[in-house]
């Protein structure tokens, strides 16, 4: 099949949804399909566009074997509400133009869009109907709802109307896939017939991080701790969302309680500069850049239990993407989540549950895992099969190329299309 992407993230980013953006297509590339990119500049996780990205023009290249179309679009360097939605006008708009240009001129079989960011994926799907290709939305979070929930978009005002378009957009694709049972029960609660609904589950390399311990070097080398030391890491983007500051309230609590813990924040984002002020003075707390390839496997193995922290708002508008490598790790995790989020059931047998929010419940959870190496080993036991069950990349892409097949042999046939088979049914 004739493959075109539209997503605002992708390679060289590291993390976040560049990362699944740019292994989806190179993964179905590896399956026979050719495929397209219509994408931004670099600038995630740190809201800046490298020096040879700039500039108002459009940027053609070849990553591995992929083409990709940068459009330019305008980052702000402090998102709030009305730069972020400026932020992805922009892209909405330079967009335009590639999108039409591909459809017209390539004639792809498929218009996959993937939202974030939502405003472009309107013109994907009504570009596909022009050329009688199929539409194909992927959520990887629903922009709308964690803008207001979580308090970045405050006029209250604005939501009714902004909910209303998102459906609109939402029914016009042939089909919507999320990566979680709960947000698809969200999505059907928008409208979305259930045939149309997929599950695509983000995905880790269970070959490349694998359990064990990082070499004594790395964690001397990289964070300047001895095996006796009992590692906390958090890491991923540093942003609003996140809640990392109740990692820092409780580093601050076990300072003087525990010499042998130790909390590490690693990655990039709006928030950082934030966090290391709060962190100010705390001697049991650091903080490192990104980390890539072979650093960054060996980095979430020297941790000894790994911190997902979530405000509570943010339950089930998204399902943290980290939480796949972490468990692929073979080590425990302790998440914020309320009982019967879909992050809950996700860690249950391989990590503790606490409620968000709880700087003393995360303090305490700490402790008793630094003092019981045999429970930190049980639950990371049950953590490395939970990866290889539901978060194996060769198998969730696989099951993918097995839905694009049943719609390829349906429009090559002629016949009017077959239902494509569900993640439940292929995998």
């Amino acid at each position: 099949m004739r493959i075109l992407l539209v997503g605002i993230n992708y390679a060289p980013d590291l993390i976040g949804v560049a990362k699944y953006n740019t292994e989806l297509c190179e993964g179905l590339a590896s399956f026979g399909h050719e495929v397209r990119v219509i994408t931004a500049p670099p600038y995630y996780p740190e809201w800046h566009i490298p020096r040879h990205f700039r500039g108002w023009s459009y940027r053609h290249e070849t990553i591995n074997g992929i083409s990709v179309t940068r459009s330019p679009i305008y980052v702000p360097s402090k998102p709030m509400g009305a730069t972020r939605l400026l932020h992805h006008a922009s892209f909405a708009l330079t967009s335009l133009w590639p999108v039409l240009s591909s459809a017209l001129r390539w004639r792809p079989d498929l218009v996959f869009s993937v939202a974030p960011s939502l405003m472009s994926a309107a013109f994907s799907a009504w570009t596909a109907r022009r050329i009688g290709a199929r539409s194909w939305l992927h959520l990887q979070d629903f922009e709308i709802d964690a803008a207001f929930d979580l308090g970045i978009l405050a006029n209250k005002q604005l939501r009714a109307p902004m909910v209303a378009i998102e459906r609109k957009i939402l029914r016009s694709f042939d089909y919507v896939s999320t990566i979680s049972p709960q947000m698809l029960n969200r999505l059907k609660s928008k409208g979305v017939d259930n045939e149309k609904m997929r599950e695509v589950r983000n995905w880790t390399d269970t070959r490349q991080i694998s359990p064990g311990k990082a070499s004594p070097r790395f964690r001397k080398k990289q964070l300047d701790l001895s095996e006796r030391h009992f590692v906390c890491l958090y890491s991923g983007t540093m942003s609003n969302k996140q809640g990392l500051d109740l990692i820092i309230d409780a580093a601050r609590t076990l300072d003087n309680v525990d010499s042998n813990v130790r909390f590490v924040l690693c990655g990039e984002g709006p928030h950082k500069e934030t966090l290391q002020g709060l962190a100010e003075g705390l001697h049991n707390i650091q903080f490192l850049g990104l980390q890539s390839g072979e650093n960054f496997s060996e980095l979430l193995r020297a941790a000894d239990v790994h911190l997902i922290p979530q405000k509570a708002e943010a339950a089930d508008l998204v399902l943290p993407s980290k939480l796949g490598g972490i468990l692929a790790s073979g080590k425990p995790v302790i998440v914020m989540a309320k009982a019967g989020t879909g992050l809950a059931q996700e860690v249950q047998d391989a990590g503790i549950v606490i409620p968000p929010g709880d700087t003393k419940a995360l303090s305490e959870a700490v402790r008793s895992l630094a003092n019981d190496p045999q429970f930190c080993s049980s639950l990371g036991k049950a953590a490395r099969a939970a990866a290889l069950s539901r978060w194996d990349k060769t198998a969730i892409l696989g099951a993918l190329n097995q839905m694009l097949e049943v719609l390829r042999q349906s429009e090559e046939s002629g016949a009017t299309p077959s239902p494509i088979p569900s993640a439940e049914q292929v995998l």
